[in-house]
């Protein structure tokens, strides 16, 4: 494998440093501020960095020290990841939504010494938990309002620690410049910590090398220059933001934008039009809901017209991913779908310039991944991990297929253990687990890393994964359970928001579903159903038919999959509240805990199997600022109807 890095280019501080150079005066990232975007150059980039980073060495930073980095994609954060790495040091990115129990297992774990935080929100989570992290020596925050009054002695804002910087420099002109010189390609560059699906989160650790040698891989094969355009919108924490709006945009000297606030993301998409685009299922989903919800508000003739187009839209990419022609009338009427629909709907959207978008971090619903494509959007599945420096396997323009994640990428070798596991080697797979030898141990053997999803490569080479192997079971009689397959069909409805199917061992398959609020409520009001809450709205007997039509609709869709069809949703509930990370119920990525889930809503899970129609729930859920209620609701159990086959009883 070619993994050799030029000396003078085998650290992010390094190539930054390059660009500055190089081509100083190039945008390398924008941010919205009270309406307006405010761009900095790469030579500005550079020199915050610089600053930065000479100010954390006059309070004491010393190689190998950990930073914990907090808050909304901003400019000074990512500036800090690489002040960080400059001085040989490790930034640790923390959920900006997460509560302080989780914030303290992280900080107290990686050993931070600094922290830097967007906020008077995120200061004040940290001072609350800095008890509980007696190495946590600094908490340097950016945006001074609300914090005139905090006298602690070790808040420090960024603006003072950059002054701090410029004395030092005075007083050590060379110091920054000989530390950059110190990095080694398989220094640690950054700990990610994985999102605790299964348990405590683990710190996996990547080098310099892992993510420079990825991002040029990646880059290379999409054909990404310094002119493309990226939204540095997900959370910073999460491992594919840091490859896009980090290593990839330093690596390949593309500008990054970050929006003016988690509330005005779509706005903000729109003005920037990426090229450039990398979401989870979960965004596009937001995205199509978006979307429907505006469709059923229109003109009943409008309606009719564009629901007309995305029929022989999505018709005709079914078609061309099946490799199977097209009716000939689809043809003529495409053009003319292009003007009415499918363009206006790419703008509004802000997808119009986009050339090259990724779904990763869990399996996208099939009717998701061909309704985006249909509007004439690349969307291509991405298969990755925090382990693997984000690429494992990609689809090729050109060879975009339905039910597989791609081919593998260039100098990733992957192959299927005896008991179908997906196993891979590469040279983004990273160093270990911070702290956890036998962890890592575990995970990566003989040089083979196992991913813990089945799957299986076809005879074209491409990668199909069926679902977590650990999830993927039998019913009682034997047929094949893929939760995760059944949950991304339901999520394809507008007023689906989150679904947790059972059946392991058990006779038939049923589902917890979330209703999307938002969706729900629209849908709601235009039918006079008056609600006052979540939960009120989830008991609607009405709300209940209309989720019922939607299990029934993927009921139906199972009839085409042999090994599936068999594992139809036969009853459903509406859960009585949203399944909420503060709950430890899903992960700040979205995914469902099922043990959890399992344990929490086990008077559920066996009313669903048992005769009751109706179950008294009480659920304590936990708020923002870590108070906790409690939640009480009759929970209503329902019968879907079951499409009888050959394979089915």
């Amino acid at each position: 494998m070619t993994t050799e890095l030029e000396r003078e280019r085998d650290t992010f501080p390094k190539v930054a440093r390059a660009n500055a150079e190089r081509m100083g005066t190039k945008v390398a990232i924008r941010e919205k501020d009270y309406g307006i975007w405010q761009s900095t150059t790469w030579r500005e980039y550079f020199d915050n960095a610089r600053l930065i980073a000479l100010g954390l060495a006059a309070l004491g930073f010393a190689r190998g020290d950990k930073t914990a980095i907090v808050g909304d994609n901003r400019p000074q954060l990512y500036f800090s990841v690489l002040a960080t790495q400059a001085l040989g040091g490790i930034p640790v990115p923390l959920y900006q939504d997460s509560i302080e129990k989780e914030m303290a297992f992280v900080v107290d774990h990686a050993e931070a010494r600094f922290a830097v935080a967007e906020d008077q929100e995120q200061v004040d989570k940290l001072l609350h938990v800095k008890e509980r992290c007696p190495r946590l020596e600094y908490i340097i925050y950016d945006d001074p309002r609300g914090m005139r009054a905090y006298r602690e002695p070790f808040l420090v804002s960024l603006a003072d620690l950059m002054d701090r910087g410029r004395k030092f420099a005075d007083e050590h002109p060379d110091y920054f410049d000989a530390e950059v010189a110190k990095g080694r390609a398989d220094d640690v560059s950054i700990i990610c910590y994985t999102s605790g699906t299964t348990g405590t989160p683990k710190g996996a650790m990547l080098s310099h090398r892992n993510l420079i040698t990825m991002a040029r891989i990646a880059s290379a094969r999409e054909g990404l220059t310094p002119s493309d355009d990226a939204l540095a919108y997900l959370p910073m924490a999460w491992v594919g933001d840091h490859m896009l709006s980090y290593a990839q945009a330093v690596v390949t000297g593309f500008a990054i934008n970050c929006p003016e606030s988690a509330a005005t993301v779509l706005s903000d998409l729109k003005e920037i039009g990426p090229t450039y685009f990398f979401a989870p299922p979960r965004i596009w989903e937001n995205l199509l809901t978006n979307v429907l919800i505006r469709v059923e508000d229109a003109a009943w003739p409008k309606r009719r017209m564009v629901k007309f187009f995305l029929d022989i839209a999505q018709g005709m990419e079914r078609a061309r991913l099946g490799g199977a022609p097209a009716p000939a009338w689809w043809r003529l009427l495409y053009p003319l779908g292009q003007i009415l629909v499918y363009g206006p709907l790419r703008d509004n959207l802000g997808l119009r310039r986009i050339r090259v978008a990724y779904t990763a971090g869990e399996a996208i619903g099939p009717e998701i991944f061909v309704f985006f494509r249909a509007l004439g959007i690349n969307v291509k599945q991405l298969y990755g991990m925090t382990e693997s420096s984000v690429f494992v396997a990609v689809q090729k323009d050109g060879d975009v297929r339905l039910d597989t994640v791609g081919t593998p990428m260039p100098e990733v070798e992957i192959k299927i253990s005896d008991e179908g596991e997906v196993l891979f080697r590469s040279p983004g797979v990273f160093v270990g687990y911070y702290k956890n030898d036998d962890a890592t141990a575990q995970t990566v053997v003989n040089g083979w890393l196992k991913s813990g999803d089945a799957g299986f490569l076809d005879a074209s080479g491409h990668l199909k994964i069926i679902d977590r192997a650990k999830d993927v079971s039998r019913l009682a009689d034997g047929t094949m359970f893929a939760p995760k397959y059944l949950e991304n069909k339901l999520k394809f409805s507008p007023y689906v928001r989150e679904a947790v199917c059972i059946g392991q061992g058990r006779p038939f398959v049923t589902a917890l579903v979330n209703i999307d609020f938002q969706s729900v409520g629209n849908w709601a009001e235009r039918r006079g159903i008056t609600y006052t809450s979540y939960t009120d709205l989830a008991g609607r007997r009405e709300v209940y038919d209309l989720v019922r039509t939607e299990v029934v609709r993927v009921n139906r869709s199972l009839l085409d999959d042999e090994l599936l069809r068999g594992a139809q949703i036969r009853k459903f509930l509406i859960l009585h509240k949203e399944l909420d990370p503060d709950d430890e119920e899903i992960t700040r990525t979205r995914k469902v805990r099922r043990g959890y889930i399992a344990q929490k809503y086990a008077a559920l899970i066996d009313a669903l199997y048992g005769d009751r129609e109706h179950v008294q729930v009480e659920a304590r859920v936990t708020y923002e600022d870590g108070r906790t209620g409690v939640v009480r609701a009759d929970v209503t159990i329902r019968d879907a109807e079951v499409f009888e086959t050959a394979g089915t009883r």
